[in-house]
């Protein structure tokens, strides 16, 4: 990989780009050199657009399916240079054999396997990294990936759950967005010229109608672009903590969608402590990683703050019950797991509940959310027809 860097040369700076395996490697490099780097950043990839990079870049399933097949592999008794070699004759897309390859040299070379996968930090979390971590201190390194691939296993079942339950509304509001479009603006001023001709005052609906089309008809070239680049601004705005925040709290305090969100990043948060915990992470630890795997930034604060109050000394269960956005049964299940010595096995309880409860608060919203689009497409469409019919019967009055 690539590294830019910024470095003391005879008292003066200098700048440059060169590739290494790692930013240790390029600081070694660097003094090989007889300069004195100040900065080392990895070079970003300039972004590819074509549709085989779409389709070959590393996913999440990718990632699942790797973690699983070499589990598998320890578990039967092989080491894990041979593990990785079976893999690279079996992987097919490019760019995870890339992976798989990079990984094995690094492991060649002396790292263990924590660190040859640290340095894929967009692939594999501080979750992963961590309990890979305690694999190798432990010598249960087949266990701990099989405890792993069965976290990431249930997680990538869970986000199909939530995606495949919100696929329905989210395709029937974008087709009624299109259809709207394409009415306002093709379609309803064709029918409307027919009223040009005729000397009739025409209806309220029928002038927001005939003022909503000419608008359309006239600017849409202008408002569709301004519509992406809002979106834009929008997205970029939620990226930042201060939009992040907002947007957080706006979704924990709309009804039905906090019971979502909330239950998404408990069931999230539970699992991994409590496998963290179960593979012999400190609760410091453990939290620490928790805080950055959250994405919820309501959330995250309070994970800041019950670290805090571990480190002073406060039991977990009593440091949730001092932020007050945890569910009592939580705060309950984690003290009796703290009292008998048994938490990993009681946060995995209550991580499966809380599963059932946010499969639970995804179909309610679902429920609520079919309803809703028949009753906006109702009542769009019937003021269409009473804008566009209630004229003709004006007209036909008229004439009798």
């Amino acid at each position: 990989m690539f590294f830019t860097y910024k470095a003391l040369k005879d008292s003066q700076i200098v700048t440059g780009k060169i590739e290494t395996n790692s930013e240790k490697d390029a600081v070694q490099l660097l003094k090989g050199k007889h300069l004195f780097p100040i900065e080392i950043k990895k070079a970003q990839r300039a972004m590819s657009f074509s549709i085989g990079s779409y389709f070959n870049h590393v996913n999440f399933n990718d990632i699942v399916d790797l973690t699983r097949q070499l589990a598998i592999m320890l578990n039967a008794g092989l080491t894990l240079i041979d593990c990785l070699d079976i893999l690279k004759k079996q992987i097919v897309k490019p760019a995870l054999y890339k992976l798989v390859d990079d990984i094995d040299k690094s492991i060649r070379s002396g790292k263990s396997l924590s660190e040859s996968l640290s340095e894929y930090h967009q692939y594999f979390s501080n979750l992963y990294i961590a309990l890979i971590k305690s694999g190798e201190a432990s010598g249960k390194m087949s266990d701990i990936l099989l405890k792993l691939s069965d976290n990431l296993e249930k997680q990538r079942a869970f986000q199909g759950k939530i995606k495949g339950a919100l696929i329905y509304p989210v395709i029937v509001i974008a087709g009624m967005f299109v259809v709207m479009f394409v009415m306002v603006t093709f379609v309803v001023p064709k029918l409307l010229d027919l009223y040009k001709d005729f000397n009739i005052d025409l209806p309220l609906p029928t002038k927001i109608l005939i003022f909503v089309s000419n608008f359309s008809l006239t600017f849409w070239p202008i408002y569709i672009p301004s519509l992406f680049v809002g979106m834009g601004f929008l997205k970029r705005y939620f990226a930042t903590k201060t939009g992040k925040r907002v947007l957080d709290k706006f979704l924990l305090r709309t009804p039905v969608i906090k019971n979502v969100i909330k239950m998404s990043v408990l069931v999230d948060s539970t699992r991994t402590l409590s496998i963290l915990i179960g593979s012999g992470v400190s609760i410091l630890e453990a939290m620490a990683i928790i805080i950055e795997t959250t994405n919820n930034v309501i959330f995250q604060d309070a994970f800041i703050s019950i670290n805090k109050q571990v480190e002073k000394g406060v039991s977990l269960g009593q440091a949730m019950t001092n932020e007050g956005v945890f569910p009592p049964i939580l705060v309950q299940m984690t003290t009796v797991g703290e009292q008998t010595g048994h938490l990993d096995d009681t946060l995995m309880r209550i991580a499966v509940y809380f599963e059932m409860e946010s499969e639970l608060a995804v179909k309610t919203l679902t429920t609520l959310i079919e309803p809703l689009i028949l009753v906006v497409l109702g009542v769009g469409v019937g003021f269409l027809v009473m804008a566009v019919i209630t004229p003709i019967y004006n007209l036909t009055n008229s004439f009798n």
